[in-house]
């Protein structure tokens, strides 16, 4: 239900959806598993030494961008709503996050090479348009969450910043339109779980540690027991063979 609204938890859902499809195509083009599409047809970086050779089979990013505009924007552009209306503004807002998840995709892929020689002596290289990691992409896309500006439609029916003393978000940032539920108690109107019952980490400073997961609720402390292969060894051939291990442990979960 949480996507239901234009929160920026929503925002940033959408962004990581579009950049899934556009990571996926691009893929699939250069492993040849489609008919459409095959290989990069980048042109050759400027910046490439001019002894290294250009045009390995590299993902084909710019076929995976255009399908993904078309395909994942096609729900939102079918529908003609109101102008300056609630459902414009989500409408524009899932087209702009749509978009911003796109250009990470596109903007992070960067140029892979391979040595060939005699010996490793790498006296000539392949190179090539590759994706980068999609934890990459997930990475600079949750920045983006977290500097995501907050939006308003306007009676022209275009996306304003709520606060015009911030600049203009490009096409590259993430926009939400409503405030985000309040994560930390249960609510099933907004579809938010709340946190009691999490287990949380009582040392971390960070979104894991029981401070900030149990919302200054506090938390409980219990033992658990944990059973783990340990003090396992090869036989020859071919099996391994493990003990198992039974250790108490602390553990603690938000009131």
């Amino acid at each position: 239900r949480i996507s239901l609204t234009g929160s920026r938890e929503t925002a940033f859902t959408y962004a990581v959806s579009a950049a899934g499809v556009v990571n996926a195509i691009s893929r699939a083009c250069r492993e040849g598993e489609l008919s459409s599409c095959g290989c990069s047809r980048t042109a050759r970086p400027k910046d490439l030494p001019r002894d290294w050779l250009w045009g390995g089979c590299g993902d084909n990013v710019e076929y995976g961008y255009r399908f993904a505009k078309e395909f994942v924007d096609a729900k939102e552009r079918e529908k003609n709503y109101v102008r300056g209306s609630e459902e414009q503004a989500r409408m524009l807002m899932n087209l702009q996050n749509n978009e911003a998840g796109r250009r990470a995709v596109y903007k992070l892929a960067d140029v892979a090479c391979k040595c060939h020689g005699v010996s490793g002596s790498c006296s000539l290289k392949t190179c090539w348009l590759q994706l980068a990691d999609f934890r990459k992409v997930g990475d600079l896309l949750k920045e983006k969450y977290d500097s995501a500006a907050a939006m308003r439609i306007s009676r022209k029916g275009k996306l304003e910043l709520v606060n015009n003393r911030f600049n203009m978000p490009t096409q590259e940032d993430l926009v939400y339109v409503d405030p985000s539920p309040d994560y930390c108690l249960r609510n099933e109107t907004t579809g938010s779980l709340g946190t009691q019952g999490r287990l949380c980490n009582k040392t971390s400073e960070g979104m894991d540690g029981c401070e900030l997961m149990c919302c200054g609720r506090g938390y409980d402390q219990f033992k658990s027991v944990q059973v783990e292969r340990c003090h396992c060894k090869f036989h020859w051939c071919c099996y391994v063979k493990c003990k198992k291990c039974t250790e108490i442990v602390d553990q603690y979960v938000c009131k």
